[in-house]
């Protein structure tokens, strides 16, 4: 089964374009290492929540929106080595400055047990 890296931040509502032009670079580099797809997610219906949110889980300002993305990896061994690649050169660097705060980025794999499709 494929595997997930899960993501979510808070970017700047004005900083749309800049976060996709980010994204769009990183996902060269996420392709040439193997990468199946990757999905970015730009939050319109965030509520705030009783105990916990998205919003706080980031530490989200009023004027930031929430993004949840991911990246699919045909298994665990290729996201691996391409996080061994990402980690030990400068390849996140040529991507350039993050368009959000990288430390409040929440993130994480996830083995897939269940995955269902209506291409009808």
């Amino acid at each position: 089964m494929t595997y997930v890296d899960g993501f979510i931040t808070a970017v700047a509502e004005g900083d749309q374009e800049k976060y996709l032009d980010f994204t769009r670079r990183a996902w060269v580099m996420f392709k040439a290492l193997g990468a199946i797809s990757s999905v970015e997610n730009w939050g319109d219906d965030v509520p705030i929540g009783k105990n916990t949110d998205f919003r706080r889980a980031v530490q989200a300002g009023a004027n930031e929106a929430i993004v949840f993305s991911w990246i699919t990896w045909p298994d665990k061994a290729t996201r691996d080595a391409a996080m061994k690649v990402m980690m030990s050169d400068d390849t996140m660097e040529r991507l350039g400055p993050m368009p959000f705060d990288g430390s409040r980025m929440i993130f994480g794999g996830f083995s897939t047990i269940f995955t269902s499709r209506d291409d009808t």
